[in-house]
């Protein structure tokens, strides 16, 4: 049976051949989305991460009490300790650094890779005693020798055009600064390197931008040959006034960098996860559907070797081996297809705007347990289950017919546990039209809801096949006997035809859900911001630790078409255990910029002390107009009673709760500060030119952000945006293993009906017409796949719509057709190309050369 198991392997090269590239695409799919999710985690956490790999012990200073001077923040870390810390036993190296956080403008005028708070690193040159800093080897020029002179890493200077002797306009925190570029340096930081910038300053400049004249932000510490690290951190901390500074190991610190990069990058781990399921399930259907049809179509060789003496066991058996040796030989090509697929889609998601970092591929055990399971498991499942049904056929039955239709017993238990299912999805989804948030509880129990309803379909969708397929054949009859032959086609087999349509459903499941769900959202904080901001242009700062120059602040309102500006300052506020954010604004000035719809209360008895909170805040705190709230506002200062004057409906434009601009800045990140300015213009002018004299006015500073609403929108649904531009393009993928699926299932469907197309030929029916068959055959199951995709993917959209109404008042489903017309035309045109190759080889058939074939 071994023998005959191989000998069946190559026999039907044809046949092989296409069995072999559906495992290896259903593997591919599944090893490339894991190996791309695993790949891109990696890939960010590195560029959110500092090494630590050659540092011993840190010594950084403590975060002072409140109200420090800023002359005495600094820890006490300068070259006298530095030259204190070298006589420490066990310490072999010393590298004090001064590090901070400086945004460039490239050559033309543009923010250089601004937005992320981790892309921008900047730091101090410090040599040592060979002239050079060993962690910024020279490439060209020199290293900045004086306060107008710079030097960045090579991917910056490419990325912003830059030459030696280039004036460089950049903002660390404050106004714009220009510099000299004199050199150009190579360096490790991952941060850098996975897509960031690095600008580096000679050490007083460095100082003064980052920490205070003299003094370091950090101490790094190599160790000797065997001296531990806990020990020499022992050491080195006796040296240090206790209430100023510290002394941290280098993996404490990695340990403490591990846990907020990996909170800053889960999602990036978990969305990729998400859809390797997905690709999964479609590999997996797309896998057993093509087995069955093999071995469906081997009923007869199957019979006749029963006849000749072998048992079920050793039918079975040989069948099994048979899976087993493709789907190895299938993985192996597949897990490599993977691997492509994982190092092209970096480049084919990323955009001008937003780009993925690149990374070593990371090929972890999931993605090779993944290939071995599809790629072995799945085909051999995929095997067993039709061998099984076909070596209980008796031989002389299986001889005179190949085909065994479904028992109606089969098909009533598959019609009874769809139902179930159909019921028991709609309910979970159903149940959570009066959601009130988008908690993660609820998330759960909708993707429970949405999987066990699109498990449901796939149930019913043998049962479903034949009525709906009658429907749409109206439209193919029109085309005269082959427009009903290719509905009978599709008919003859509902299962066969139900499996190949199941891949492009559940695409178009997932495309349509995430069309309408992303164009509702978008409506939705177009409506959120139109409704909450009366400012026709906003200027921000990336973060609330960094502020606006006062000066600039002064020539935004003063520059023509500029109405009025008002100022807002943004800090933290620490409550309930929580981080909220909380503006700071003038009560009698703000009305006219920012929106409010207030609940309860109003803005007129905000004081010190007194804040308002939005109707999230004050639900989640259990608070309303008159109570308090114990809370934190700002850096460093302990909780206390704030008395609430006001609950509003939530606005993105004033954050979590309001305050006084006073008592904010005097508690804020940055003492004295702003970080917004709401302008409103003349008319209410939004116009290129405007927001040039607005760019102008703040200096062109990379720090600050010019935005009118529309760019606001835009920017809030940034989330959304990335999420919807890395699932097509993954969904992409699995629509092009549902067209691959559908020429396997057609090429397949040719080769067992070619006596079939023989005769049709022989009675009349020219090329032409076989090869319309074929197509119209191929968009008929498009077609059924396309509408059980729709309508899941509108059931479940307005669904899980209902967490975002009740977590976004102004939340309502919208349908964009556009989109939705786009996916149904796409679906059908791609049924139409996938029966292109399958249609030419029916069509080549001669009349006589197919009668003659068994």
């Amino acid at each position: 049976m071994l023998r005959t198991a191989l000998r069946n392997l190559l026999a039907h090269k044809a046949r092989l051949a296409m069995t072999v590239l559906a495992v290896c695409l259903g593997v591919a799919f599944v090893c490339g989305t894991l190996v791309f999710a695993d790949s891109s985690a990696a890939a960010y956490r590195a560029a959110a991460s500092k090494s630590f790999a050659d540092i011993a012990v840190t010594v950084t200073p403590k975060d002072p009490p409140p109200g420090t001077a800023a002359n005495q923040r600094s820890g006490g870390l300068d070259d006298a300790l530095a030259r204190k810390l070298a006589t420490v036993p066990g310490v072999a190296a010393v590298r004090p650094s001064v590090d901070g956080s400086a945004v460039l403008n490239a050559a033309d005028g543009a923010p250089l890779r601004a937005g992320k708070a981790w892309a921008n690193p900047a730091a101090a040159y410090v040599p040592g005693a060979d002239g050079k800093d060993s962690r910024y080897p020279l490439v060209k020029g020199h290293a900045p020798a004086s306060g107008d002179e710079i030097a960045v890493d090579t991917g910056t200077a490419a990325a912003g055009r830059f030459v030696l002797g280039d004036t460089i306009t950049l903002a660390t925190d404050g106004p714009v600064m220009t510099k000299r570029l004199v050199g150009i340096v190579s360096t490790k930081d991952s941060r850098v390197t996975a897509g960031g910038t690095l600008a580096l300053f000679d050490k007083a400049t460095a100082q003064h931008l980052f920490s205070t004249p003299g003094h370091y932000t950090g101490i790094d510490l190599s160790a000797a040959p065997g001296v531990d690290a806990f020990e020499l951190s022992r050491r080195v901390g006796d040296l240090l006034p206790a209430d100023r500074a510290e002394a941290i190991t280098g993996s404490a610190q990695a340990s403490r960098q591990a846990i907020l990069v990996d909170t800053l990058t889960r999602g990036y781990t978990k969305l990729p996860m998400v859809f390797a399921g997905v690709s999964l399930f479609i590999g997996s259907f797309l896998v057993v559907n093509t087995f069955t049809m093999v071995v469906t179509r081997r009923t007869r060789e199957i019979a006749l070797l029963r006849a000749i003496g072998a048992d079920r066991r050793q039918v079975v058996r040989s069948v099994l081996m048979e899976a087993f040796l493709l789907g190895l030989v299938a993985s192996a090509a597949g897990f490599l297809l993977g691997l492509g697929i994982a190092a092209a889609l970096p480049d084919v998601l990323s955009t001008g705007a937003d780009t993925l970092p690149h990374g070593p591929l990371v090929v972890g055990q999931r993605a090779v347990v993944a290939a071995l399971v599809v790629g072995v498991g799945v085909t051999v499942l995929a095997a067993w289950l039709p061998s099984r049904r076909a070596a209980k056929v008796a031989p002389i039955e299986a001889l005179h017919s190949a085909e065994q239709p479904p028992s109606t017993a089969r098909s009533r238990v598959r019609a009874a546990v769809g139902t179930a299912l159909l019921v028991l999805g709609a309910g979970l989804l159903i149940s959570l039209s009066g959601a009130k948030d988008a908690s993660e509880a609820n998330l759960r129990s909708a993707m429970l809801g949405c999987a066990v309803l699109v498990v449901a379909v796939i149930v019913l969708a043998p049962l479903l096949a034949a009525p709906l397929i009658r429907a749409a054949g109206r439209l193919t009859t029109r085309f005269g006997v082959t427009g009903l032959l290719a509905r009978e086609n599709a008919l003859r087999d509902p299962r066969r035809t139900a499996a190949t349509a199941v891949t492009l459903m559940i695409s178009t499941a997932l495309v349509a859900g995430l069309a309408v769900i992303g164009d509702s959202t978008g409506q939705a904080l177009d409506r959120q911001a139109a409704a909450g901001l009366g400012a026709d242009y906003v200027i921000s700062t990336p973060t609330s630790t960094t502020g606006i120059d006062p000066a600039a602040a002064r020539r935004v309102a003063g520059t023509a078409g500029v109405r009025g500006a008002v100022e807002v300052a943004d800090s933290t506020l620490f409550t309930g255990g929580h981080v909220r954010q909380i503006s700071g604004v003038d009560p009698h000035s703000v009305d006219g910029a920012l929106k409010l719809d207030f609940v309860s209360g109003s803005l007129a008895d905000l004081g010190p002390g007194r804040i308002a909170v939005s109707s999230t805040t004050a639900r989640e705190q259990g608070v309303s107009t008159g109570g308090t709230i114990n809370a934190g506002l700002g850096r460093g200062q302990d909780p206390k009673p704030y008395t609430v004057v006001g609950v509003y409906q939530d606005n993105p434009i004033a954050h979590d709760a309001l305050g006084t601009r006073g008592e904010v800045q005097q508690n804020s990140y940055k003492p004295g500060s702003v970080q917004r300015i709401l302008v409103r213009t003349d008319g209410g002018a939004v116009s290129k030119s405007t927001e040039e004299r607005l760019r102008t006015a703040v200096g062109n500073n990379p720090l600050l952000k010019v935005q009118d609403r529309k760019e606001l929108v835009r920017e809030a649904a940034g989330a959304m945006g990335n999420l919807l531009a890395l699932m097509y393009g993954l969904l992409a993928i699995g629509i092009l293993i549902s067209s691959l699926g559908i020429v396997n299932t057609l090429a397949m469907s040719v080769a067992e009906r070619t006596r079939e197309i023989g005769v049709l030929r022989a009675i009349g029916m020219d090329r032409a017409g076989v090869r319309r068959m074929i197509r119209l055959e191929a968009v008929t199951v498009a077609a059924f796949g396309t509408l059980l995709g729709l309508a899941v993917g509108l059931f479940g959209a307005w669904a899980v719509g209902a967490l975002a109404n009740g977590a976004m008042s102004q939340y309502s489903l919208a349908l964009p057709w556009g989109t939705l017309l786009l996916v149904c035309l796409l679906s059908l045109i791609i049924g139409a190309l996938a029966a292109a190759l399958p249609a030419r080889r029916a069509a080549a058939l001669g009349p006589l050369e197919a009668v003659a074939r068994t």
